[in-house]
């Protein structure tokens, strides 16, 4: 196999994103786009350097039904995006998902029966894995450095408003302030979806860093509407605590709706025995470590980057932090079989249900949940849900 036949689903800003990046990174050829929204048909044409022949569907079914499509490029937010992505598994297509996998548990598990039962690649998106500064910590982990990581902490707090409200037959977003210009304009799943939800960016790296799984999880929540606009039906703040397999706690938290100023979204800290790390708070900070080992009295500056310093040409300018390139390079390795594909369904599915579940947790007064196990045992072997082992 020399390209993969890729189709784009979902055309909206990041669909758009992931055109650039599919023509730019070697071994993909665009044959397809889909789309319920057929005014972002001839947006999304336009951005091909080559739009001949390339077929466009407004129907997610007649897409799938396209054998000239191998691989699917999932990049919609959709209470439904779990379901869209077993569905084209189920069709025989490989998928390359963005983030989060899924908003339902049941959607996971389908998720991860169709994948074994089909033998089709499937790739969750999450690039912060790739970053540069994850390396680092991944190998100081690894080594011994920081003794046994016993406190990790996540942030994501990404002020998105902008896009929280859209004229839904043209696909034009509007933030809160121009809701009175716009009677129209319907609140976007953004919105209205749990914030929680989005912790794969932040679960992804650090169970990366970490090489371990969550195992139970609770969450507390603000109440909703959001304080800071109350258009916004969505809380300003969600936080979760989580214990892993190796007995470490992890406490994450996720914001859409509070404003705060410009800085990187995502922060994270690790703590163990022997040293801990931590990320820039601001961008006129920079990233610490101290270890206990090294005569070392308070936390030093690091010289951390989300840039990596081994990353291939291609990579640069790809988008967050470069790390957009490994997302496409991996699943493409996978695809054509050259390489194994290290964030596998399993690991993807680690980061999505402990996300789901903190939100449940919420719903349920903070009750303590479990996460389960997606991989095949001797009470699930592959290809089965849960209910029919």
């Amino acid at each position: 196999m020399e390209e993969i036949r890729i189709g784009v689903a979902g055309l909206g800003g990041r669909g758009i994103h992931w055109m650039r990046l599919l023509q730019s990174v070697p071994g993909y050829r665009i044959v397809a786009l889909c789309d319920p929204i057929t005014a972002t048909h001839e947006r999304a044409l336009a951005a091909l350097k080559d739009s001949g022949g390339v077929a466009t569907y407004a129907a997610y079914e007649d897409f799938l039904a396209d054998s000239n499509v191998e691989a699917v490029a999932l990049t919609v937010r959709s209470p439904r995006q779990g379901a869209l992505a077993a569905q084209a598994l189920e069709a025989g297509k490989h998928v390359n998902q963005e983030v989060p996998a899924a908003h339902f548990i049941d959607d996971c598990w389908r998720i991860v029966v169709a994948a074994e039962r089909t033998g089709k690649v499937y790739q969750l998106a999450e690039q912060t894995r790739y970053l540069g500064v994850m390396q680092a910590w991944h190998d100081m982990v690894a080594e011994g450095q920081l003794g046994r990581v016993t406190f990790v902490e996540g942030q994501y707090f990404h002020y998105y408003v902008s896009q929280f409200f859209w004229e839904k037959a043209t696909g034009t977003f509007y933030g809160p302030t121009e809701l009175a210009e716009h009677p129209e304009a319907e609140p976007t799943w953004s919105a209205l979806m749990p914030s929680i939800h989005y912790l794969p960016h932040e679960l992804s790296p650090l169970l990366y860093v970490l090489d371990d799984r969550v195992v139970s999880v609770t969450g507390m929540s603000t109440q909703g509407p959001s304080s800071a606009h109350p258009e916004i039906p969505q809380p300003d703040m969600q936080v979760s605590l989580m214990k892993t397999e190796k007995d470490a706690i992890l406490r994450l938290a996720a914001s859409f709706a509070q404003p705060q100023p410009p800085r990187d979204y995502h922060w994270y800290q690790i703590m163990g025995t022997r040293g801990s790390v931590e990320w820039r708070r601001s961008a006129r900070d920079r990233p610490k470590m101290w270890l206990a080992s090294a005569q070392m009295h308070d936390m030093a500056e690091v010289d951390w980057q989300f840039q990596r310093t081994d990353a291939p040409a291609e990579a640069r300018g790809s988008g967050h932090g470069d790390a957009d390139y490994y997302v496409h390079a991996a699943f493409r390795d996978a695809v054509m079989g050259t390489k194994p594909l290290e964030f596998d369904v399993y690991r993807a599915m680690d980061t999505a249900a402990p996300a789901i579940l903190a939100a449940e947790s919420i719903a349920q007064n903070s009750k303590l949940l479990s996460v389960p196990d997606f991989r095949p045992s001797a009470a699930r072997p592959a290809g089965s849900m849960p209910a029919e082992s």
